[in-house]
C-alpha cells in the first residue's frame, strides 16, 4: 500500500518556514503492530508542537509538518543512518526509545524492504518538500530561513545530564547561518525569562546541518524546547495552556527576530 499522506504544508507569505518533523503519530500496519508495551504510548513524540507554533500562520510563515512517528522513520536523521553525535542517540529507524527501552517487541521490528518503504514514502517526500518550498521562498525573496521546531522531555539521563535548558537552539556550531544570526539569537536569549544555550547538547540534526546553506543565503536555525514548560511529561501528555502561554510568548519574540535579521541587508 502506498503511503501518500507523509506531510502537511500549510503556505505563508514570508520568508520563513516552520519545519515540525516528529510531532506525528501516525503508525503503519507493521509498526504499531511490534510496538513495546513502553513504545505504545509514543512518548519521545514532541508533543503538541503544531499547537505550540499555531501564531506563526498569522505571521505569515510556511509551515511543514511530518505525520508520520518516529517510530515509523525519523524525518531528523539522514537517509544513510549516520549517528548525529558521538554521544547516545536515536537512529533513522528508533530501535530504542530515548531511555534504551526497545522500541519494538521482541521479533517484531519491521523489516528491511518495510523500511526501505518508509525511507521512499515517508522520508524523502517531506524532504522533497522542504526543499522545494525553500527553494520557492528564495526565489520570491532572495533567501529563506528555516526554523525547525522540536521538543523534548526536560530530563533524560541515557542522552543528557540533569535537567535540559528551556531553550536548546542549535546552528550546527555556526555552519547553518552567519555569525550575526548567531549574534540576535544571543541577544534574544538574554532577554527571556527562560534558560537557554546554543549549540549545547543539541547542536541541529539533519535538517539543521542539511538545509542550513549560508552560502546560498538559506539559513537554518534548530530550538529543542524542554517539554515541562508547557505540557505535562507523564502520559498522557496533556497540553498545558496557562504554562505554554509565556513560553509562546517568547517564541513569537524568537520567529519576529529571524524575520527582523533576514529582512536587514546582509
Amino acid at each position: 500500500m502506498t503511503i501518500s499522506d507523509a506531510f502537511t504544508y500549510e503556505a505563508g507569505t514570508v520568508p520563513l518556514l516552520v519545519s515540525i518533523p516528529h510531532a506525528g503519530t501516525k503508525l503503519t500496519a507493521a509498526v504499531e503492530d511490534g510496538l513495546s508495551d513502553a513504545a505504545r504510548p509514543l512518548p519521545d513524540t514532541d508533543w503538541h508542537i503544531p499547537r505550540l507554533y499555531d501564531f506563526a500562520r498569522a505571521m505569515g510563515a510556511h509551515i511543514l509538518t511530518g505525520n508520520y512517528s518516529r517510530m515509523v522513520i525519523d524525518l531528523n536523521r539522514p537517509p544513510d543512518d549516520q549517528p548525529l553525535y558521538a554521544t547516545a542517540t536515536t537512529g533513522l529507524y528508533p530501535d530504542t526509545l530515548f531511555d534504551g527501552t526497545p522500541t519494538f517487541k521482541p521479533g517484531a521490528t519491521p523489516d528491511a524492504a518495510e523500511r526501505k518503504r518508509y525511507l521512499e514514502q515517508i522520508w524523502r517526500p517531506y524532504h522533497l518538500e522542504l526543499q522545494q518550498r525553500l527553494s520557492a521562498i528564495k526565489a520570491r525573496h532572495e533567501y529563506a530561513l528555516l526554523f525547525d521546531a522540536h521538543s523534548i522531555a526536560s530530563v533524560i539521563p541515557r542522552l543528557f545530564d540533569g535537567t535540559l535548558p528551556d531553550l536548546n537552539l542549535g546552528t550546527n556550531e555556526g555552519k547553518s547561518c552567519p555569525p550575526s544570526l548567531s549574534d540576535a539569537l544571543a541577544e534574544f536569549c538574554r532577554q527571556q525569562p527562560f534558560s537557554s544555550v546554543i549549540n549545547g547538547r543539541f547542536k541541529g540534526g539533519y535538517i539543521t546541518r542539511a538545509y542550513g546553506q549560508p552560502h546560498a543565503r538559506q539559513y537554518a536555525v534548530q530550538l529543542e524546547l524542554a517539554q515541562c514548560n508547557y505540557m505535562s511529561e507523564q502520559a498522557p501528555f496533556d497540553y498545558l495552556p496557562e504554562r505554554a502561554g509565556q513560553l509562546q510568548q517568547a517564541l513569537r519574540s524568537l520567529l519576529a527576530t529571524l524575520l527582523a535579521w533576514g529582512a536587514r541587508p546582509h
